[in-house]
């Protein structure tokens, strides 16, 4: 067994989560600091297109959280328990079936976009210039989609083998190009030409591309725990369903998160696109979160994953318990902060009063929930490692039904937008409460004996 590997399986839990999770936190706050730099930039276009970023944002993050978080979920997932159960050849030849999958789905996400994105656009509440925005910029980052999956599906490859220092070495690196480089596309610094919206999709497109090459040159050449065959194996189904057996029912659960912030996009959008565009931007930091605990729940996955594949289900539990409880706390003290202080916020981005507005109204009510938010979502990846996300799906749908169910009726008595926002809140508490029922009873926690691998080489760890 790979040192790494015995390290997930015998170190002790706290500093072992915390020393995994720091440079992939690093990672989380950097990738979504880019993204919240160019909208930035973008704001410096106008309200229009600052409104068609807002209307873009949960389908691409969706498409992040998908690839990353669901579908990279199950690579991460599988790669981990059959590391943990000493099967390092076959998580070896899964990297090709995480290649073969990014390229399937990320074509998928390309047609889908393009075909169906201006409708949902519209649907939003785009109209004229923010609707032009919109398609605008969907075009030129979804026509890359294949890149975005590329990118996630190695990077889920290579954490699953608990190494959190190089996709994040990546991120962090590609960010230093990507900042000055987006707005120099933008407005057209020196030679460069002047892109407008355009310009922003070009350079995250370009630093994707950059990502995946550097993730498959270190795979290939055998320098970390993985060794995939040179050539690509003969495909089978069961590596293939085991992996999708997570990350399809993960994709559900993304699902849930973007569909209610597109709805309630929707619901705010009658009031026109200075609302929408203050919804929007508050709920930018909601967004944050997800970034930022999958941060701590990759590392978290990881470690649960090679328990439960070395058959240690109480090491996972224990694991998943930690994790949640650490998230939960970094997430309540973010939504507490932006709700005692939303200008600090939203001021970022504008000064339109009607943009201010609302954003406040949006992290005053529901800025306080977050907590909980975070704890579920922590406790989501842990079933992710484990192989088992029906609790977390449960609790996805159930934030969908009371977001849609809650904003209908607040249409209905007309308190647009306080009543979609109480919604929203009592959505976020659900999630925390139903996932941690799922722990609580032990749903996901497959049985199994205990295997203990051979001693750490390390006695100092050993001892602890």
């Amino acid at each position: 067994m790979d040192p790494r590997t015995r390290r997930l399986l015998q170190a002790p839990l706290v500093p072992t989560l915390l020393r995994l999770a720091l440079p992939n936190i690093l990672m989380s706050v950097v990738q979504a600091s880019v993204g919240l730099i160019e909208t930035y930039f973008v704001a410096g276009l106008g309200t229009d297109a600052l409104a068609g970023m807002a209307l873009v944002f949960p389908l691409l993050m969706l498409v992040q959280m998908v690839s990353a978080g669901a579908v990279g979920g199950g690579i991460l997932s599988a790669v981990s328990r059959a590391l943990g159960s000493g099967r390092r050849a076959a998580a070896g030849e899964l990297v090709w079936y995480a290649v073969a999958i990014a390229l399937g789905l990320g074509l998928l996400t390309t047609l889908l976009a393009l075909t169906l994105g201006p409708g949902a656009y519209r649907a939003m509440g785009g109209r004229d210039g923010s609707l032009t925005a919109a398609v605008t910029y969907a075009q030129v980052v979804f026509s890359g989609a294949v890149l975005i999956w590329l990118f996630n599906g190695l990077a889920a490859v290579i954490r699953g083998a608990g190494n959190m220092v190089l996709p994040a070495s990546v991120t962090c690196l590609g960010a230093l190009v990507l900042i000055p480089l987006s707005p120099a596309l933008i407005f057209g610094w020196g030679p460069l030409p002047h892109l407008g919206i355009v310009g922003g999709g070009v350079a995250v497109i370009g630093y994707y591309a950059a990502g995946v090459l550097v993730f498959a040159v270190y795979l290939w050449s055998g320098r970390g725990v993985l060794h995939p065959p040179a050539r690509p194996p003969a495909l089978a189904w069961t590596p293939a369903r085991e992996v999708l057996r997570v990350g399809l029912v993960s994709a559900l659960v993304s699902a849930t998160t973007n569909v209610t912030i597109a709805t309630a996009t929707g619901l705010v959008g009658a009031a026109g696109p200075a609302a929408v565009a203050g919804y929007g931007t508050g709920t930018r930091l909601e967004y944050l979160l997800v970034p930022l605990v999958f941060g701590l729940g990759a590392p978290l996955a990881a470690l649960v994953g090679t328990a439960i594949g070395a058959g240690d289900r109480e090491r996972a539990r224990r694991a998943a318990w930690i994790g949640a409880a650490l998230a939960g706390l970094a997430s309540e003290t973010i939504g507490v902060s932006a709700a005692l202080w939303p200008e600090a916020w939203l001021g970022l981005f504008g000064d339109d009063p009607a943009m201010l507005a609302v954003g406040t109204r949006y992290l005053r009510m529901v800025g306080p929930l977050y907590g909980f938010f975070g704890f579920g979502l922590a406790l989501y990846f842990a079933a992710q490692g484990a192989g088992r996300v029906g609790w977390a799906l449960a609790a996805g749908l159930v934030r969908v039904m009371l977001a849609l169910g809650g904003g209908w009726l607040a249409l209905r008595l007309g308190r647009v937008p306080e009543g979609v926002f109480l919604a929203l809140g009592l959505g976020l508490v659900a999630v925390g409460l139903i996932n941690a029922a799922g722990l609580l009873t032990g749903a996901w926690l497959p049985d199994g004996r205990r295997v203990r691998p051979a001693p750490l080489s390390i006695p100092k760890l050993h001892r602890l």
